[in-house]
Formats: C-alpha cells, structure tokens, sequence
C-alpha cells in the first residue's frame, strides 16, 4: 500500500464529489485515513464471503465485480470504472461480500477503512445522502440488468452489453474501437450466456458488419443497428 496526502488526489478530479462537501477537520480526517493499493492484472481484490472492511473508489483501471454460479461459471454483475465507488455495501448490511472483485488490467484503488466512514456519516448528512444515492442509483441500474438478461434473447443480450462497455469505458482514439478488452468468458459473463454462445453470436454481429474483430479489440461498426438489436431483445 502507498500512502500520500489526499489533496493531490482530489486536484485530479478523484473522489472530489466525497471531498466537497467535508470540512476542514472531516477533510484532515480523511487524509490520515486511506491507503492507495495496486493491483495487477487478474489480480484478486476481494472474495465471495470475506469481511468487507473499506470503502474502494477506483482511480485508475478497469474492475470487474462478479458472483460465482453453476458448474464453474461466473456472472459479471458490474464493470467498475474510474472514479467509482465499491465495496461497501455488505458492511452497511452487516454481512459478508456476496461478490468478488478482480482487476481486468492493472488498477489502483484508494481503500478508506469503513469506520472512518461511519465516523464521517454520523457527522455529516452530506455524506449520507451521498451513499445513499450512491446505493439507490446501484440498485437501479441493478434492476434493469435483471430484466434485461433474463427476458432478452442472445443477440440482444450481446448487443446490450457492447453498448454498455462503450458507454462506460468509451472508445479509442479511432472512434470505434472499445476501451476494453475483454476475453470472450468475461463477454459471456456479462451477458449472461455461455462462452461458445458469446463467440458464436459476435462472429454473427462480425459477418453482418455491425463490429469488427481483432483478437479482443472490438471495434463498433454500426452503433445504430446495436442499439435496435439491443432494444428488440
């Protein structure tokens, strides 16, 4: 773990919407307590069943948050980008992670233990009000990823999530390429569908010319036609 003086974060736009509405003490606080981790690639943050502990807010790279399912197979249950916050939510429910977290590409992450959050909540109803968007607006998101890998069919599916990671990561400087690179598994997982389907149904998006294909760069051909695919389900 690294440590450094919380300003310096917040001057490059990180965390600044925690930061805000904090003063002078409560910001003091906070700097005396968090701790900067780096993860590598693949490299495990938490696990299904751990204690959850700290606050995570990602500064840089790309997290996959994911539950363990049937015969080995994992569902994607969020892709965590810079700057969000995760991590937390089993501590305010007093259990377990239900979850777990891998780096998908080298990733730091700023870690506040949970009790100086707390301490900050009880002190501060800005910051309350803070976590509980923060919950309401995961939950949300959560309910209409619910409806739509259940009730889609395949090439929706699919579709709905290229979409998703363009909207969450963006595009490379060519405009099309995702920002992501994921393997065909984890474009299963967050789809909800097996491996051989995933492949199968983007060589199909590949040969009607809506993407291209270049190992696990994929590049966004024809958005409009995604979005119909995706909306048809």
């Amino acid at each position: 773990m690294v440590k450094m003086n919380l300003s310096d974060i917040v001057v490059s736009d990180y965390i600044v919407d925690v930061w805000a509405p904090l003063t002078t003490e409560q910001r003091e606080f906070l700097s005396d307590n968090f701790t900067l981790q780096h993860y590598k690639k693949n490299e495990t943050i938490y696990n299904e069943g751990e204690n959850a502990t700290h606050l995570m807010c990602l500064l840089t790279g790309k997290v996959k948050v994911y539950k363990g399912g049937v015969g080995g197979r994992s569902q994607i249950i969020r892709m965590i980008k810079p700057v969000e916050y995760f991590g937390y939510r089993a501590y305010f429910a007093k259990e377990e992670y239900v979850t777990a977290a891998t780096a998908v590409e080298p990733s730091v992450i700023c870690l506040v233990p949970m009790y100086a959050i707390l301490t900050l909540v009880r002190q501060n109803s800005d910051i309350a009000m803070f976590f509980i968007r923060q919950l309401s607006v995961d939950l949300g998101i959560a309910d209409e990823r619910t409806v739509s890998l259940t009730q889609k069919h395949i090439r929706g599916r699919l579709a709905e999530s290229l979409l998703f990671l363009m909207e969450s990561y963006g595009l490379e400087e060519d405009g099309s390429t995702l920002s992501i690179y994921l393997s065909r598994e984890d474009l299963a997982n967050l789809s909800n569908m097996t491996t051989s389907n995933a492949i199968r149904t983007l060589s199909n998006f590949a040969n009607e010319r809506l993407v291209t294909i270049d190992g696990r760069k994929i590049k966004i051909i024809d958005e409009e036609k995604l979005r119909k695919i995706s909306k048809i389900g």
